[in-house]
């Protein structure tokens, strides 16, 4: 095995056409975000240095997005919304297009290929996701987690899985885990982190249920039920996630404030 090398976007611009080549594991119906399909070519262009790489020689092996924003200004006030994801991609391109200076930092994503999962590869994409805002000056970088374990109890709330612990205090969650062991602290939750509408059809397609009863429908994959709606010909996702906040070292060998 070679070295894993983790570069930005920015360093290494011949990447951009093969991040999506990775087998990962996200669910199809995942991929139908409608911000998603809107900015994620815009973070590719627009902010490569916040998009970090992660390849074995030639192959690509994890992927991590972030975005800069201003969460310390009027009307934010550093409040981490409860739209989450969702929200903090809008206010991070309104913000560029606007010339706001951003203040903060925000994972969007980390993937790692699902024939190197277990390896440690995303607590490293997450150091490496940390190092690149403090390298850049800043002081925090925020995180809309998906709770890794969360899909096999779609039916608890989120308030309640978030901050459940194991014996040993740290979160019993598996991504909670990695995120607090590297120095986060839950803040809060976010109950309306991405929304994701479709047809019947559409839900059909992509998970291969039926979707033709009234009511909850318990998909895999999911971190809450999708509500379907047969007679108006729709159904509708809304995931939430969990804030997580990193403060980081202004500079190296600093204390962690």
């Amino acid at each position: 095995m070679t070295e894993i090398r983790i570069t930005t976007l920015a360093e290494r611009p011949e990447l951009a056409d093969r991040l999506g080549d990775m087998d990962d594991p996200w669910p199809e119906f995942a991929t139908h975000d409608s911000l998603a399909w809107l900015l994620y070519p815009r973070m590719e262009a627009e902010l490569a240095d916040y998009v970090l790489v992660a390849t074995d020689g030639d192959a690509v092996v994890a992927r991590g997005y972030s975005v800069p924003f201003a969460l310390h200004v009027d009307g934010r006030d550093g409040r981490l919304p409860a739209q989450g994801w969702d929200r903090v991609l809008m206010w991070a391109f309104s913000d560029l297009r606007r010339g706001v200076r951003p203040d903060t930092v925000s994972a969007i994503e980390i993937t790692v290929a699902r024939d190197r999962q277990g390896e440690g590869l995303s607590g490293r994409m997450l150091a490496a996701m940390r190092d690149n805002a403090r390298a850049r000056g800043f002081t925090e970088v925020v995180a809309p987690v998906r709770p890794s374990g969360k899909p096999a109890e779609p039916d608890t709330s989120i308030q309640e899985y978030a901050y459940r612990t194991r014996e040993d205090g740290l979160p019993y969650d598996p991504w909670l885990r990695v995120h607090v062991r590297a120095g986060g602290v839950i803040d809060s939750v976010a109950p309306l982190s991405m929304t994701i509408t479709g047809s019947l059809a559409q839900w059909r397609a992509w998970t291969g249920l039926p979707f033709d009863a009234a009511g909850p429908v318990r998909v895999p994959g999911a971190l809450a039920p999708v509500r379907c709606e047969p007679e108006q010909g729709y159904a509708v996702y809304v995931e939430p996630n969990v804030w997580v906040r990193h403060r980081l070292a202004e500079r190296a060998g600093s204390a962690r404030p």
